[in-house]
């Protein structure tokens, strides 16, 4: 718990999990929105809704994937430093 009030354990890396999770469902829930009204989008769009739908339901979850994974890159490396300071400190030997 004192980890966590100084700030020296991160929850963002949990949050962007359930963010990831949460732009899953919108991404799936908007590809089966577009593709339940196609007839209606059809006039509207120059892109067929059908192939709307299906890159929504494919390439979404994915770029939802990617920038999730960058995100957590930076607490990865945050974790990385942290874990090298602390295995230079126990190294060091006491000042004279």
């Amino acid at each position: 718990m004192g980890d966590f009030l100084a700030f020296r354990k991160m929850i963002t890396p949990a949050v962007i999990q359930i963010f990831f999770w949460l732009g899953v469902i919108v991404c799936v829930v908007a590809g089966l929105a577009i593709l339940s009204n196609s007839e209606m989008l059809a006039a509207a769009s120059p892109v067929p809704p059908t192939l709307t739908a299906v890159l929504v339901l494919v390439i979404g979850p994915l770029l939802v994937r990617i920038y999730c994974e960058l995100l957590m890159v930076l607490f990865r490396i945050y974790e990385s430093l942290r874990a090298i300071e602390l295995s230079r400190v126990r190294d060091v030997p006491p000042a004279l």
